[in-house]
């Protein structure tokens, strides 16, 4: 019975695509159906459990394997029955019939089954049975509602009739009202002639207006929409169906279960959570038995909180530990969905089991904070404070919100996730209210690159020793070779005409092969090697001359064993540079994650909200709003409300989708039910038409969904926005048609050209400066020049000449001589040498010559700029020029090798302006003024928190300054803000592979708190610029160390008392004690976080997410530096040099 009975998703997998299968499927359907209707008989049901009762009766001991085969069995069997799904067509009876279902557990309570499987539940002896209990528990109540089975038997017969009168009522109203617009509609007189008119301004197929042959009460439904056939919807993007509504069941059946849930609560519940817990935990159990697992923490927490509230019934599933594992089943849950794609739609219906779950947690903390038990008030302020504090619950619903696809989850997924961000938001506004200096973890992932592993790396060379060892045994083996005693392959060919190598690489590459079979004792193919490289490059006798003797020969072989070549690294398989990305592999980066704490901000969480998917998400659901229940429709316009009123961006809302919607409801006869959409809808369109008074875009506008910045614009004008500031100033320039023109022409011209790099020679004449490799490729494919960036593939650098003669090294030793006393000894070398060679090359045949001694005798010998630190107030009306002739400077600098980077990187060449006290007043008190305060007050803490590492770790390294937030990327792009940057002693950007200016390891901490005391003491009011109050940021705070509470995760601080003023009791986290951010990082809050340095070692944590950063800002403004701490500091002498290729590149490509 148990293989008949089982269910046919189990059998086929899943539902068959093909006809003959589907067919197949459908059948064992109806036959699973017509046993699951035999089934509903008590006497079926009573001797299945007397079967089961007499083997319960045994004691473990006295068990046979044929027992516990049989309990196995007629479980499953029970499994299988109450599996079967109904049949739509057969039952469609009304709420409060028998369905088949029904009779079903009718008869399995008559004949005491419930009360076995409640023994199996709770019996110490019986735990391997935990799994098959839950499941066939969540199969019985599959078609209940827990709120409706609470209310069932507390005297709520007459409020189960009132809400069904209500409804009643509603649509009766709703039928009144289209029935009275009707009638204002119908004329009072009726003609037979109704005549035709024509809709100005309305064109129809033609030139001409509309001809409309109706009657005029009908011109409002007008559309040229009108008679066609709707366009059919692909299946991969139709929305899964929701599931029907839930029916309600014989009210003897929902008695029956209100009971077993009632006793299932009190003496099973916690029991068996706790079993099956550890089962899953321990992976004794089969797949995605989870999801039984959340199914019942959501229902019977959802029955206990509807009926009086015990929180013991379900101590359980409350509790830190119980939303950790359905976070991380959620998150699991969301990734499988973004990765199976087939299966994408059964993982969202997991995913929706985990977020009810989820829900339903933080409906069971809400109800403890209204118990009137102190005891369980505390525990929910325990649990609110780890949640709150944690940033993986702060960021799963944004993340859901962001990665909703409505062609993959149900409208019920949308529903209990926008219920769920209303009751998160509003815990955490009211958890927030009344408290100051909340304390809140910040995560972020920084990645770096991984150091190779010397399986990479080149392998190294053996030392002198080892090849002296090496030649003494290979000179006889060599001289009999000489002598014609061994004999010459004949097989050994040093020169490929066929390859595409140049000829040049090819020689060196028969260097490094001769080499090779001297080190591996390969004597006779060296010397044949040798000799038939001789007859192909015969120039310059590299390989010897023509008529070398057998003295000759052995000397040159000795030279070429002993000679360090520099190898190429093998090269590795070719990766074309992609148009759309830039992908880095895996195995070459790893992730540092870092753990923080910062002050947290509720308006500044909230304003995370403020983005397209959130709004969009919520529009979806109140589609449907005449459908949706009043909670839902409330928790909808609520959220939006929040967007639209609290943080004032009304204009978030001006979309054209929900202006439809807004159109419909304020039509819809039956709106009086839904006061708060009409009310929001009134607002959202009184604030539109205002604005489009002003600005006659906002029309175009409502196409757009709109993000901050482009409501920012919006409101304040477009030209609000600086230049270099917004999403525009990361995008290319356009194209002109000019310039397209002048791209085809160079094109043409330099496409046969061979030998050369064609982008580069593009590149060298394109009228427009500025333009990069890659935008240059990109436009070429996308005007159809060429079919993908693969037909440019860029050249690999390599050593092409390896092997110096004799006159290159004279005229190398002449040019040295020539450009001795010059500024830039090796750029003058490089431009004259006849042979073209890489800088590194170059330098070390300097170096070999003894030329020079070391490497710094070749740097560029660079004079001081003249915009050092003393510039004074000065300095904000000469920015433009400051800008300029720091471009120049950048222009000028100078390319290095991979080899003298590394020296350079130890070399104390990194020398940078000594910030003074009151350095670039000018400047911050002009950005104060333009509304700058916020990326000042970041920067000001930033250079704060870095001298406080340096202080405490002792080591100094270049911190990049990472800005994370708009408003502080607008700020990097502002040129008056990056001449203050550069005043402060700050660093640029050095090469092409760096995108942050940086913090340098040359400046002390004292100078670092110089540098941050100029930004904190300016003038509120500089002469000569009008005074803006609200835009200034508040003076700095002092430090104030509360006392250390219990570690309950989150920290408070109270920012009215002093030093010794009592912090709140549930304070984990003392300022002292807080670690610092990371650096470079933005700050949800206004003002920082002071966090007092402290010379004891500091707490590290590791993060996982890059969404937030922040950290603690550094302490107090530090007092100027003393004299004799000014005079150690090192003074500037002059700029880092930048190491980049491109001279090395332009070198290639004259080649």
């Amino acid at each position: 019975m148990v293989n008949l009975t089982q269910p046919a998703l189990l059998c086929f997998g899943k539902v068959p695509a093909d006809a003959t299968a589907r067919h197949h499927f459908l059948q064992v359907l109806s036959y699973l159906q017509a046993y699951k209707e035999a089934f509903a008989s008590e006497k079926v049901f009573g001797v299945l459990s007397e079967k089961l009762y007499d083997v319960l009766q045994l004691e473990w001991e006295q068990r046979q394997e044929e027992d516990t085969l049989l309990i196995e069995r007629i479980l499953l069997l029970l499994r299988n029955v109450l599996h079967v799904p109904p049949d739509p067509t057969e039952e469609q009876g009304v709420d409060g019939d028998a369905s088949v279902h029904d009779r079903v557990l009718w008869a399995l309570h008559i004949s005491g089954m419930d009360d076995l499987l409640k023994f199996l539940a709770s019996a110490q002896s019986e735990q391997q049975w935990a799994l098959h209990v839950l499941e066939i528990i969540s199969l019985m109540f599959r078609d209940q509602s827990p709120e409706q089975l609470a209310a069932l038997g507390q005297g709520q017969a007459a409020a189960e009739r009132g809400e069904d009168t209500r409804e009643l009522e509603t649509l009766r109203q709703r039928e009144l009202a289209e029935k009275r617009a009707r009638v204002l509609q119908r004329p009072s007189r009726h003609s037979r002639f109704r005549g035709s008119y024509v809709i100005q301004g309305l064109k129809s197929i033609g030139d001409n207006d509309v001809v409309f042959h109706k009657g005029l009460h009908n011109l409002q439904s007008y559309s040229h929409d009108l008679g066609k056939e709707p366009r059919r919807v692909p299946r991969r993007r139709q929305a899964p169906p929701d599931l029907g509504p839930s029916r309600r069941s014989a009210r003897n059946v929902r008695l029956f279960l209100c009971h077993f849930c009632q006793d299932f609560l009190e003496g099973c519940y916690n029991r068996l959570m706790l079993l099956v817990k550890d089962q899953l935990l321990r992976e004794k159990a089969q797949q995605h038995d989870e999801t039984y697992y959340l199914w019942a923490t959501a229902f019977f927490m959802a029955f206990n909180r509807s009926r009086g509230f015990r929180p013991e019934l379900v101590s359980e599933t409350v509790g830190v530990r119980a939303f950790h594992f359905i976070e991380q089943n959620l998150t699991t849950y969301y990734e499988m969905a973004l990765m199976d794609k087939k299966e994408a739609v059964t993982w969202a219906r997991r995913m929706h089991l985990a977020l009810k779950a989820y829900q339903e947690l933080l409906r069971t903390v809400q109800e403890m904070d209204r118990s009137p038990q102190p005891a369980v008030r505390d525990s929910s302020q325990v649990i609110k404070n780890n949640i709150f504090y944690l940033t993986e619950y702060r960021e799963l619903l944004l993340a859901l919100f962001r990665k909703f696809d409505e062609t993959k989850q149900p409208r019920a997924f949308l529903r209990d996730l926008v219920e769920t961000a209303h009751l998160f938001l509003r815990m955490l506004e009211r958890f927030c209210r009344g408290r100051t200096g909340l304390v809140v973890q910040s995560k972020r992932v920084r990645r770096k690159k991984k150091p190779r592993t010397p399986a990479a790396l080149a392998p190294q060379p053996p030392s002198a020793a080892e090849l002296e060892e090496l030649w003494a045994g290979l000179a006889p083996q060599l001289q009999a070779c000489l002598q014609g005693e061994v004999p010459l392959p004949e097989d050994v060919v040093p020169f490929d005409a066929a390859s595409e190598t140049p000829v040049e690489e090819q020689r060196a590459e028969a260097l490094l092969r001769i080499q090779g079979c001297l080190r591996d004792a390969q004597a006779p193919e060296a010397l044949r090697l040798l000799r038939c490289a001789r007859e192909v490059w015969p120039e310059g006798d590299v390989f010897g001359p023509s008529g070398a003797g057998p003295s000759e020969e052995t000397q040159l072989l000795q030279e070429i064993f002993f000679a360090a070549l520099p190898r190429q690294t093998p090269p590795e398989a070719e990766e074309l540079e992609e148009l759309e990305e830039e992908e880095v592999e895996e195995d070459e980066e790893e992730q540092a994650v870092q753990v923080a704490e910062k002050e947290f901000n509720f308006m500044d969480y909230l304003k995370r909200f403020a983005c397209a998917p959130v709004v969009r998400a919520c529009a979806l659901l109140l589609r449907g709003y005449a459908q949706n229940s009043a909670r839902t429709n409330h928790c909808a316009v609520r959220l939006l409300h929040r967007l639209a009123r609290d943080l004032r961006m009304e204009a978030l809302l001006f979309q054209l989708s929900l202006f439809t919607l807004f159109h419909r409801l304020l039509n819809d006869p039956g709106a009086a039910a839904h006061q708060e959409l009409v009310a929001l809808a009134k607002f959202i369109l009184g604030k539109f038409f205002a604005l489009a008074a002003t600005n006659k875009k906002a029309f175009v506008e409502l196409l757009f969904w709109k993000n901050p910045t482009a409501i920012r614009e919006m409101t304040e004008g477009y030209s609000s926005l600086r230049e270099g500031e917004g999403a525009a100033a990361h995008r290319a320039p356009a194209w002109t048609p000019q310039e397209e023109q002048a791209l085809r022409e160079l094109y043409w011209k330099y496409k046969e050209v061979e030998g050369q790099d064609v982008i580069a020679a593009i590149l060298a004449e394109l009228p427009a400066p500025g333009r990069t490799r890659r935008q240059v490729v990109k436009h070429l494919v996308r005007l159809g020049l060429a079919n993908s960036a693969k037909d440019f593939p860029q050249q690999r650098k390599g050593t092409r000449i390896v092997l110096w003669t004799e006159e290159q090294e004279q005229e190398l030793e002449r040019l040295f001589e020539e450009f001795r006393g010059s500024d830039d000894v090796l750029g003058n070398i490089m431009k004259n040498l006849t042979a073209r060679r890489s800088r590194a090359r170059v330098v070390e045949k300097l170096l070999g010559l003894g030329l020079v001694a070391e490497r710094k005798e070749l740097h560029k010998k660079r004079r001081r700029k003249g915009h050092g630190p003393e510039l004074g107030e000065a300095d904000a009306l000469a920015v433009s020029a400051q800008d300029s002739s720091a471009e120049e400077g950048d222009s000028e600098e100078e390319e290095e090798e991979e080899e003298e980077e590394e020296e350079a990187a130890s070399d104390p060449m990194e020398e940078h302006w000594v910030p003074e006290e009151g350095a670039g007043q000018g400047l911050v008190n002009l950005l104060h003024q333009e509304g700058l305060a916020g990326p000042l007050r970041w920067l000001e803490n930033c250079l704060r928190r870095t001298a406080g590492d340096r202080e405490q770790e002792g080591l100094s390294f270049p911190v990049p300054l990472v800005p994370l937030s708009e408003e502080n990327e607008d700020a990097m792009e502002d040129r008056r803000f990056r001449a203050l940057l550069r005043e402060l002693g700050l660093r640029p950007p050095a090469s092409e592979q760096e995108s942050f200016w940086r913090i340098p390891a040359a400046l002390t901490p004292q100078q670092l708190r110089r540098a941050a005391a100029s930004l904190a003491h300016h003038s509120p009011n500089p002469e000569g610029l009008p005074q803006h109050p609200e835009e200034l940021p508040a003076p700095p705070r002092h430090p104030q160390a509360p006392a250390p509470g219990e570690d309950l995760g989150w920290g408070l601080r109270d920012q009215a008392g002093g030093a010794g003023a009592a912090s709140e009791p549930l304070s984990v986290c003392p300022a002292a004690e807080q670690p610092p951010a990371p650096l470079g990082s933005d700050s949800e809050s206004e003002e920082p976080v002071p966090v007092p340095l402290q010379s004891g070692s500091k707490r590290r944590r590791q993060l996982d997410s890059e969404d937030e950063d922040g950290g603690s800002p550094g302490a107090e403004p530090a007092p100027p530096a003393s004299p004799s701490e000014a005079d150690d500091a090192p003074q500037p002498a002059g700029r880092r040099k930048r190491a980049r290729r491109l001279e090395e590149e332009e070198e290639e490509e004259e080649d």
